[in-house]
């Protein structure tokens, strides 16, 4: 193969790794969400993120399976988680940047 070629299989050999690592990345950061979530969240939004249990039905949740909710950006969703919004409590100072993403990681893991 000429050096041509070479160079385009290992440019394509190390984008897969990346992607591959990436993708790894994502699921550790969901699993870890997954227990974040289940210690702070689930109270109100359910285990499974319906918002289905008694707080849930009175404050009127939003499913995070929904396509608003999963429509929004990361950014977004970490801003809420932040601040929190309405009834839902902030979490600043609760939870690190890092935790945030992880839920926002299992958020996502849910609509699928």
């Amino acid at each position: 193969m000429n050096s041509q070629g070479e160079t385009m299989k290992r440019t394509l050999m190390l984008f897969l790794i990346l992607l591959s690592s990436a993708a790894i990345a994502s699921a550790q950061g969901a699993a870890a969400g997954k227990g974040i979530f289940a210690s702070k969240c689930a109270l109100c939004h359910g285990p499974d993120g319906k918002g289905n249990t008694s707080i849930g039905k009175s404050l009127k949740i939003a499913d995070l399976h929904s396509d608003v909710v999963q429509k929004m950006s990361n950014a977004d969703l970490k801003t809420f988680i932040t601040n929190g919004k309405n009834k839902m409590p902030p979490f600043k100072g609760k939870l690190t940047d890092t935790q945030m993403d992880q839920v926002i990681s299992y958020i996502r893991e849910l609509a699928k």
